[in-house]
């Protein structure tokens, strides 16, 4: 049984350590090697990990399997524009997808994107991962494209999707 859990400052070692095995596999064949590395390090570094915690005051939340971390999600509300909430990460190891747990942590981010008071859970995803199915299936429509330019010579080409909240 999965459980789900606010994830702690002191977790940030464990979602450094989950994302650098789940992000292979997620992006393999979408980004080259050199991209998904420079991206690990922009976004799973601990110190970056620790700015989003601290400075941007993300929530980080843990998928739990009998006392190992499967998975992980963070979220926030969205700067300047409260009736739209964050998701900005959920990623679960490979051999755990498919069990319910990328569900039970997207359904705990909608439930706190609820009583946060927001109309609608918002996120972006690489128009070529195949996670877009994963939100669709879940109700969430595409509401814009965004392209950004990274460093590094890379860029992000994502969907924008949004799910209603009420």
């Amino acid at each position: 049984m999965v459980s789900i859990q606010k994830a702690g400052f002191g977790d940030l070692p464990v979602i450094h350590d989950l994302a650098h095995r789940i992000w292979p596999e997620a992006y393999g064949e979408i980004l080259s090697p050199a991209q998904l590395q420079y991206m690990l390090e922009q976004i799973y570094s601990l110190p970056s990990l620790q700015k989003q915690f601290d400075v941007l005051k993300h929530s980080f939340i843990l998928a739990i399997d009998r006392f190992t971390p499967v998975g992980f999600a963070s979220c926030s509300p969205k700067e300047k524009d409260e009736t739209i909430y964050r998701l900005h990460k959920i990623y679960v190891l490979p051999q755990q997808q498919g069990s319910g747990t990328g569900q039970s942590l997207l359904q705990y981010v909608i439930d706190r994107a609820r009583l946060s008071g927001a109309a609608f859970l918002e996120l972006n995803v690489n128009r070529h991962n195949k996670a877009r199915r994963f939100y669709e299936k879940r109700g969430f429509i595409i509401s814009g494209e965004e392209n950004f330019d990274i460093g590094g010579g890379y860029f992000m080409n994502d969907y924008v999707m949004q799910l209603a909240l009420h």
